[in-house]
Parts: structure tokens; sequence; C-alpha cells
């Protein structure tokens, strides 16, 4: 589409150094090898506690990430927002495994939804199920296992976790996104944020979940769960996205030997995606935030906002890309009027290592994502010099 290759609209706030900076990076990013060394060099150094944070926050930290803390990302949220591009904090620290954790990024969790309160340029809240507990006991509750007592009462702080930032996001008028993980965990949490909405979402979509669409199952999921919210009288907020885990999904469905809950191919996917938006702009009370980095879908969804005669800025509609990436699709958007916002990852450079290094996986893997990116970089610093 002629509209996300204006670069002179996509690289607006980007410095000339900056723009040589994201070329140098997404070049290394191109190379499979160079990604699979560069990895296992970084978690090498980390653990063995050398001095390369410094070198990690000058290239790929500042590159994916808006900072070290919330007051860090704050340059970067007004500097976007003068370009009409919404920002949404992600504390982006994975894998946690005790009380104390999960207690700090429900902290976080809440000073982000008071963020949002206080800063027009943050529409959204969001948090990762992993981040308010145990993976291994999301784990055993989707596969049905009984739990300990003491297991039992951990679930039972989980779930008060979440209460508490969806109650003060009802209080503050702060719709939180609530991301997807691994199929083998995601069913408690599914479950959990359907009992959410139903107690949150009365008078409009507050509580979002977020569907993967490479899992083939999410469609027939979405629909089910509409039927629920009909009877029931809730409005559903859903985040769209493709899915970041596709790899580590196969392997694991490979080596247990079930049926891989992956998209057959790349196309399947997009038509699954493509389905799924679909079905959330033809129905009533629902809100979309349509997480894509695909032109075509982010083409779709401005051609049903025509049809369902939906304004641009409708707040049930919002497009989404990642911080750092997509700047093509985030930013031509956002200067024809559309809702846009970019999740901008945060937290010390150590502990959000997990993320950086799933996002230059994800580039490397997605198919033609990375040569896009450097030839819009290449048609604009040729534009620069003429």
């Amino acid at each position: 589409m002629k509209l996300f290759e204006n670069t002179e609209v996509a690289f607006s706030l980007k410095s000339d150094s900056q723009l040589e900076r994201a070329y140098f990076l997404f070049k290394m990013i191109e190379s499979q090898p160079l990604v699979r060394i560069g990895t296992a060099v970084t978690n090498f150094a980390l653990k063995a506690h050398l001095p390369v944070e410094g070198l990690i926050r000058s290239t790929v930290f500042d590159h994916f990430c808006g900072g070290v803390t919330e007051e860090d990302c704050i340059p970067n949220i007004d500097n976007m927002y003068t370009k009409n591009v919404y920002s949404i904090l992600d504390y982006s620290v994975e894998g946690k495994e005790t009380e104390e954790q999960f207690d700090h990024a429900l902290q976080k969790t809440l000073k982000t939804i008071e963020f949002a309160k206080e800063k027009e340029a943050i529409p959204f809240a969001v948090f990762k199920p992993t981040g308010f507990g145990r993976f291994a006991l999301y784990q055993k509750i989707t596969e049905g296992k009984a739990l300990t007592v003491d297991e039992k009462s951990e679930w039972l702080r989980v779930v008060e976790r979440y209460h508490t930032v969806c109650k003060v996001a009802l209080e503050k008028d702060v719709p939180l996104l609530i991301d997807a993980e691994e199929s083998w965990m995601q069913d408690a949490a599914d479950n959990l944020i359907e009992e959410l909405m139903e107690i949150y979402n009365t008078e409009k979509a507050i509580v979002f979940n977020t569907l993967q669409m490479y899992r083939h199952d999410r469609l027939d999921y979405l629909k089910d769960l509409h039927q629920k919210a009909h009877q029931k009288g809730y409005h559903i907020g859903m985040k769209v996205v493709r899915g970041a885990y596709m790899e580590k999904e196969r392997a694991r469905a490979l080596e247990k030997g079930y049926p891989s809950p992956i998209c057959s191919d790349k196309k399947a996917t997009d038509d699954n995606y493509n389905a799924a938006i679909i079905y959330l702009m033809e129905h009533s009370k629902m809100a979309l935030f349509a997480g894509t980095h695909n032109e075509e879908s982010s083409s779709l969804l401005m051609d049903l906002a025509k049809k369902y005669n939906i304004s641009s800025d409708d707040a049930r509609m919002w497009f989404g890309q990642l911080y750092g990436m997509s700047d093509h699709i985030s930013f031509n958007l956002a200067n024809e009027g559309y809702n846009v916002a970019k999740y901008v990852p945060f937290g010390p450079v150590r502990d959000v290592m997990p993320y950086l290094i799933r996002r230059a996986e994800e580039n490397t893997s997605v198919a033609g994502q990375t040569s896009r990116e450097l030839n819009l970089i290449r048609t604009e610093k040729k534009r620069r010099k003429l």
C-alpha cells in the first residue's frame, strides 16, 4: 500500500545517526548465525557478570526499549506523541519465580496505570500472566492437575493480583492489555481473564485478553467467548497478534508427540489473523487492539473501519506496533488520524535481555521482516542525500 511507503513520515523523528544505528542493527539481525552467536555470547557475558551492559544499552537496548525506568521512557514517549503516536509502557521482565518478584511486578503495573491516567500519550497499561504468578502453576492448572494446599493459596494470590490491577484500571478508566504466552499454560490465564471481563467489562472493554493467531484454535475460541459474553452481557476486549513463541511451540509439540497448535504455514496464520479482526469488527460490544507489523492486515483494518462506519479515532479500534519496529506503519497511520500505540518495553538491561533476544530471533525467523526494515531505511537515507 502506497501509504506505508512514505519514509519521510516514517522516520521523521530519527536523526541521521539514529537512522545509521538502526541500519547497522537490522543488518546484524538479518544474519541468523550472527543472531545465534550474539545470543549465546550475550547470555554468557551476563551470567558471568562481564561488563557488557553499556554495550547492550547503546545498541540493541536503546533501539528496542524506551529506557530502564518509566521516567527514562518519558522523553521517547513525548517525542512520539508530537507525531500522534501513543505509547504503552511494558515492564518487560520475564521468567520470575518468587512472590516478592510478582508483588514487585504488580506495583510496576499499578504505577503504569497511574502514568496512563496522568499522561494523555499513554492510553493503556499492560502486564504478562507470568509477571503475576509462576509459569509452572499456570501449566498445572491448564493441564487439569490437582493443586496442593500450598499451590491453592498461591493461585489465590495470583487471582488477587489480577483483581487488584483490574479494579484500579476500572477506577482510573485505563484499559488493561494482558499478554498471551505459551499454549501449555494459556488456558489457566484465559479462564481467569474471562471471569475478569464478566466483572469489569460491563460498560465497555477495560480488560483485554490476547489472541495469538498462529494458533489454529484461536478463532473458535473467540467465537465461543463471544457467545458467553453475549449471554452474560459483557464487552470483549481483545489484542490480536500473530504470536511470539512459534519455534518453541513446534519444538515442544514434536518432543512430546502431540499435534502442533501452530498453523501449517505463514499464509494460514495470516488468514487466521485477518479472520479474527473481521470477526471483531463485525460485532458490537467488542474492542480491538490490532498488534501487527503486517501491511496487508493494517490495510484490511482500515477498510473494515470504513465499511462499518467506525471513525479512525474510535476508542474501540487501535493499531499497535513494537517500539523500534515498523515505523512505516505506525507513523503513517497516525498521520492519517488513526489510533496508534507503540509498545515501549522498559526494565533493567539484564532483566530485559530475554525480551530482546526474542525480538532478534523473531526478526530473523519472520520472512521479509528485516529486509523490509532495511529497504525502508535505505530509501530514507537516499531521500535525505537528495
